[in-house]
């Protein structure tokens, strides 16, 4: 892949440019437009059935600017799946076991629909390229495996992360898909406790109640 020149500086030592500036803040967001771009035509429309110039043209930029950023059209869908997947890992960041279950709510009630919906169909779509597909299921075990760790050790943790996982997708697909109440209004609050239960249920010792009283929630 061509590397993205970044000129802070000249080959003297000199400064760069005050027009290197402006040039650098274009390059990111061209990059940007074709990555949002991408993920919109690759969810809808699928791997196979999207062009290099739909993506283009949907950006708004010139199609030899994917080979410049991304290489290829494969380039641009492994960008893609790792943007999706970054987006998944900071849905549970650096919580602890007890927390969990808040910062899925808040992942799932404050992201942009549109944005969540995208990068769900990216992560559930198979793309029929051996080396996407292989990154989009490295991302979901990843996560899954990072949820399984939270919970300690136990032969079938993996199993019930899984579970746990797939149930987050499922209520942010709905959420996103089909406005069905109340759970498409839900804040925070509102998603937090039963999936506090969930969590407590599935990766804590067994009992919701013990978990949800480990992470401070009470029943009124």
């Amino acid at each position: 892949m061509t590397p993205v020149p970044l000129p802070f500086a000249s080959s003297t030592g000199s400064p760069a440019s005050p027009a290197s500036g402006p040039r650098r803040r274009d390059a990111a967001k061209t990059r940007q437009l074709l990555l949002d771009a991408a993920r919109r035509r690759f969810a809808e429309d699928g791997y196979a059935a999207t062009t290099v110039r739909d993506i283009a043209d949907d950006a708004g930029v010139n199609v030899a600017l994917i080979s410049r950023y991304f290489a290829s059209k494969e380039g641009l869908f492994e960008a893609c799946l790792k943007t999706a997947g970054e987006e998944l890992r900071r849905s549970t960041g650096e919580v602890g076991l007890d927390g969990i279950p808040e910062a899925i709510a808040r992942h799932i009630a404050e992201s942009s629909a549109g944005s969540v919906a995208g990068q769900l169909a990216l992560l559930l779509r198979s793309s029929g390229d051996e080396r996407a597909d292989q990154i989009r299921l490295d991302m979901l075990r990843s996560s899954a495996g990072r949820l399984a760790a939270l919970a300690g050790d136990g032969p079938d943790r993996l199993l019930r992360a899984e579970v746990v996982l797939a149930a987050a997708i499922g209520i942010t697909l709905l959420r996103t898909s089909t406005g069905i109440e109340p759970l498409s209004s839900a804040g925070v609050a509102e998603l937090t406790s039963p999936l506090r239960d969930l969590v407590g249920a599935l990766l804590g010792d067994g009992s919701s109640g013990a978990q949800a009283g480990a992470g401070g929630h009470h029943p009124e």
